[in-house]
């Protein structure tokens, strides 16, 4: 129960995995000691737009406003083992990989880094295009982890939160978490 980790969700379509995200962590809490959560401001417009009304308090977390920057996350000694972001637009990826943190989520994303801990970027673009992979590219070298936000079907999913647990499942795994999903050969 070591565990402390951020989550981010930005402004990218598919608030859906970001909802599906938290809901599971509510779920895990046995294995978190703390879960910080930093939503964009453009993540609660699209939310909204693509799922209705989000309702912060309601949360069991805390939720920090995106220019905070005396929050916990913005310093190392803050001792976060990992931070997910989910869904991750191509502009705050970019914003990292250039090393510009203008607000809480990319300096957090910064801080993780340079603490040699887990940044998974549950992308959602789509096509990429040469200046998308180059960050990539350079994040992955910095150690992040680009986790697309494309669902496996092998579990035969029947409904599209079924679909998105899959990507949802595999971020988590990859934050250093255990999560009861679909394995291959399982």
């Amino acid at each position: 129960m070591n565990n402390k980790l951020i989550i981010g969700i930005t402004g990218a379509s598919g608030s859906l995995y970001g909802k599906l995200l938290l809901e599971k962590l509510v779920g895990l809490s046995g294995q978190l000691k703390d879960v910080s959560v930093i939503f964009s401001e453009n993540a609660r417009l699209v939310w909204e737009f693509e799922l209705g009304p989000i309702d912060v308090a309601s949360l069991p977390f805390t939720i920090y406003k995106p220019n905070d920057f005396f929050a916990p996350m913005a310093s190392g000694s803050a001792g976060y083992t990992a931070m997910i972001i989910c869904p991750c637009s191509m502009g705050t990826l970019g914003r990292i990989a250039s090393g510009v943190s203008d607000d809480l989520m990319t300096r957090a994303a910064d801080v993780i880094l340079k603490e040699k801990r887990r940044l998974v970027l549950v992308t959602r673009e789509a096509p990429l295009n040469l200046i998308h992979l180059n960050n990539m590219k350079l994040l992955a070298e910095a150690g992040a982890v680009i986790c697309p936000a494309s669902p496996s079907f092998y579990s035969k999913p029947k409904t599209i939160e079924e679909a998105v647990m899959t990507v949802v499942d595999r971020a988590l795994t990859l934050a250093g978490l255990e999560v009861d999903g679909y394995r291959w050969g399982g």
